[in-house]
């Protein structure tokens, strides 16, 4: 399996081997652009299915975990080279199959390159300290030490930058990995196996099982042998998933939702704050835990910001993320434009002014896909469903505010706490907003997308379990502490 080929049926990988699921089902992955086209057949797993890879990754883990972190970390930078090798393939395939530009999901695809480069060298990182005992004939230290087989649910909104940022640490920490994807993201995820599997990994080390969620994902929460589950995903999923791993004492991992707001102070620069609320709210079709969704805009800058804002919407070219010049892709799927389409209704509904958007394209060319226009609200209160759920969608709440106090304080107003950002020249006000904002990102003069890979990423409240993934955060929760005390 290489090249893309619409329409090619894609196996599981387990024990080193492309084998079919136990059920004889795969399932269709469609390209939202254009659903008449099958981008590939992933394999519809069972438990059973589930059950194998789950067994080999635990054989595995044996012999895995005595090699060295630079003898992992080495096949790491070999995947690394193998994917930038076939970046354009990748990134095409991606695409394809959930939607995002093509330069969008190059983007995407170099960047997994460069995460899996970055774990690679954490194979020659410090795993420990000492500690002096209170013994003077003792010696006392620190190391760190596998959780075991390690799974991993990924979604399909960056099917090759959350696998990785997962599973690259998970292995050089010397844990064995199974990956469940999203299903409408699993042929890129093949692709992603395939480079890892081309680097030599050894059999069984990861492993890959399509499938739905509510039989693949359940299992893997539930199974007696998986030490750890790291997961990205909904809310209602991820506190199912960490409900079952406290009740059987595995680690677990969980990224969720984000309302993340902007805060665009009267001493902005209008027009890079306009750039970024736009960047960060509607590229990749808004479908992005961190995307701005609340937008705060001082009262007196307020017009001026909005005219600004619905100029570049407005020039916003909305089709195929395959050709050149376009800027905006499809929802992943009908189901999720159907998602995005109820909320911008409730939003009518309650009483929020439509300025931009609010359907699905006029073109005829694009009507067959899964399109929902850039869509901007005014008029919008803090009470109004557009402001408090996460919609994962080109959907932006404008907010007018009185002050900075204000504006935080509505920053603040939710049950979500991942990303936030203000734009303002004032230093006190960007230490204030530093200080008082309940994010686990907060970003000055700059969108509320984006993290760079060596720093730790996750939220506060009810966008996370509390622990942070990449960077060197991430062996928190890869590993687990072993003390050690040697007497002479």
């Amino acid at each position: 399996m290489c090249a893309y080929a619409a329409g090619q049926v894609y196996l599981n990988y387990m024990n080193g081997e492309w084998t079919a699921a136990s059920t004889g089902r795969t399932i269709p992955s469609l390209n939202p652009a254009n659903p008449k086209e099958i981008v590939g057949y992933v394999q519809e797993s069972s438990r059973e299915d589930l059950d194998r890879a789950v067994a080999a990754a635990k054989a595995a883990f044996r012999s895995w975990r005595k090699l060295s972190g630079a003898e992992r970390g080495d096949l790491l930078f070999k995947a690394a080279a193998i994917l930038e090798r076939r970046a354009d393939e990748v990134a095409e395939t991606m695409t394809r199959e959930m939607g995002k530009t093509l330069p969008e999901a190059k983007g995407e695809t170099l960047r997994g390159v460069a995460i899996l480069r970055y774990y690679a060298g954490e194979g020659m990182r410090k795993i420990g300290e000492v500690i002096p005992s209170t013994d003077r004939d003792a010696l006392m230290f620190t190391t760190r030490v596998p959780l075991g087989v390690v799974g991993v649910i990924s979604p399909w909104n960056f099917p090759v930058a959350i696998p990785i940022w997962k599973t690259a640490p998970a292995l050089v920490y010397g844990n064995t990995v199974v990956l469940k994807p999203s299903e409408e993201a699993s042929v890129t995820a093949a692709k992603v196996v395939e480079c890892f599997e081309e680097a030599g990994l050894p059999a069984g080390v990861l492993n890959l099982v399509g499938g739905y969620g509510s039989v693949v994902g359940q299992a893997l929460a539930e199974h007696p042998d998986v030490s750890g589950i790291t997961f990205t995903g909904s809310n209602r999923t991820g506190k199912q998933i960490g409900q079952i791993a406290l009740a059987r004492g595995a680690k677990y991992q969980l990224e969720m939702g984000g309302k993340n707001p902007i805060i665009i102070a009267a001493d902005a620069d209008l027009d890079q704050a306009v750039e970024a609320t736009v960047s960060g709210g509607l590229r990749s079709t808004g479908q992005k835990c961190t995307a701005t969704s609340r937008v705060m805009v001082m009262r007196e800058v307020y017009d001026a910001f909005k005219a600004k804002l619905l100029d570049k919407v407005s020039a916003i070219k909305i089709g195929d993320g395959m050709e050149a010049g376009v800027w905006m892709g499809p929802c992943v799927s009908e189901k999720q434009q159907k998602t995005v389409l109820g909320y911008i209704e409730k939003g009518l509904a309650e009483g929020a002014r439509l300025l931009a958007g609010g359907g699905k394209p006029a073109d005829p060319a694009l009507a067959e896909g899964y399109f929902v226009q850039p869509t901007v609200f005014e008029d919008v209160t803090k009470e109004m469903t557009i402001a408090r759920e996460e919609i994962f969608g080109p959907v932006l709440a404008l907010i007018p505010v009185d002050s900075l106090e204000e504006a935080i304080e509505l920053a603040n107003d939710s049950e979500y706490g991942l990303s936030a950002s203000i734009f303002t020249k004032d230093i006190a006000s960007m230490l204030a907003f530093i200080r008082e904002t309940d994010a686990g990102l907060v970003r000055v003069n700059a969108e509320t997308a984006g993290v760079e890979l060596q720093a730790p990423f996750g939220g506060m409240k009810q966008s996370s379990s509390h622990s942070r993934e990449q960077g060197q955060a991430a062996i928190e929760f890869f590993t687990a502490v072993k003390t050690v005390f040697v007497k002479a």
